[in-house]
């Protein structure tokens, strides 16, 4: 019986003990799977906020790769229309859009009120407008990132203009430059060649123009050449191109005219700027001009001897007592 009852107690002890360690080790494994699931749950945060950044670092790439080639595109032409065909067509592969328009800065843009318009100003002056027809309002803030690159190029383009211009043409007076004359001289000559043509060279010189320096100072001279020089502009044709050749003498070229016809063309010419009153600062000019002709063909068929020959002419029309057409 005793032994029976040490038996019992010690089966009872032992299930004691064992349901102790069950518990004991039940709440290590609970406290392990508390850790874990915060854990996963962490995890699972970084994951979602991994992919968060991931899509915007997507974006972002898409949008510089986008940025990238439109504006490699746009770089290829320093012509205004070339590029803005080259953004057009970029455009409609990056963004939804029917149609994409360049308006210029005069045009009436009412029709665009509906659509996004990005006005495009250079230097603090409106060159014009960027309108995207049927834009969707998702992609609105692309294309004016976008648009700001075709900006960049626009403003590339005109930029190139301003210093070609520079370069051909003469600061005060707004003809030509004597290099860039010399070279459409030339073209003219072998164009001239090529299809059997007449032209003639006039170089003009302003009669007595260092006394209107000495009298009134270089201001009204530069002034007094600048109005000679519109004046002769107003009396040529869109064909004919005329350059400050040096000082105050000034060359043209009259194409495609024969020697009878450039003698009429070069008296009108005269006597327009001999009947012209002048109006500087507070002072009303007359000046006349003197002006000597060669003709091509005659002789010898290259710029020099023509310019050397007008040279002579001119020198012959200054000795004759000046205000004079002379070959």
């Amino acid at each position: 019986m005793l032994y029976l009852t040490a038996l019992f107690l010690l089966t009872l002890i032992l299930q004691v003990y064992v349901l102790r360690l069950l518990r004991i080790n039940f709440n290590k494994a609970d406290t392990k799977l508390k850790q874990l699931t915060r854990k996963h749950a962490n995890l699972f945060k970084k994951n979602a906020a991994l992919k968060s950044e991931n899509a915007v670092l997507g974006k972002s790439t898409e949008e510089i790769i986008q940025i990238y080639e439109v504006t490699k595109n746009i770089c290829k032409s320093l012509d205004e229309e070339q590029v803005f065909n080259s953004f057009r067509e970029d455009v409609s592969r990056f963004i939804k859009l029917d149609d994409c328009k360049f308006l210029s800065a005069g045009e009436d843009t009412s029709r665009y009120d509906k659509e996004n318009v990005l006005p495009i100003n250079i230097d603090d002056s409106l060159v014009g407008y960027l309108a995207a027809i049927n834009l969707r309002a998702d992609e609105r803030e692309e294309f004016f990132i976008l648009g700001g690159q075709f900006k960049l190029g626009i403003e590339r383009a005109i930029l190139y203009k301003k210093v070609q211009e520079l370069a051909i043409t003469d600061g005060l007076t707004q003809l030509l430059s004597r290099r860039y004359f010399l070279e459409k001289f030339a073209e003219e000559i072998e164009r001239s060649q090529k299809f059997g043509l007449s032209f003639a060279f006039l170089m003009i010189d302003l009669d007595n123009f260092k006394s209107f320096n000495d009298r009134y100072g270089h201001l009204v001279g530069d002034a007094l050449l600048r109005e000679v020089a519109n004046g002769i502009k107003e009396n040529i044709r869109q064909i004919d191109f005329i350059c400050r050749y040096g000082g105050e003498e000034i060359a043209l070229v009259l194409a495609e005219t024969n020697q009878e016809h450039a003698r009429l063309a070069a008296e009108r010419i005269r006597r327009s700027i001999e009947s012209k009153n002048i109006n500087i600062y507070d002072e009303v000019l007359k000046i006349t001009i003197s002006i000597g002709m060669s003709n091509f063909p005659d002789g010898k068929a290259d710029a020099k001897s023509l310019i050397e020959k007008a040279d002579k002419a001119l020198y012959k029309a200054k000795q004759s007592g000046r205000n004079k057409v002379c070959f």
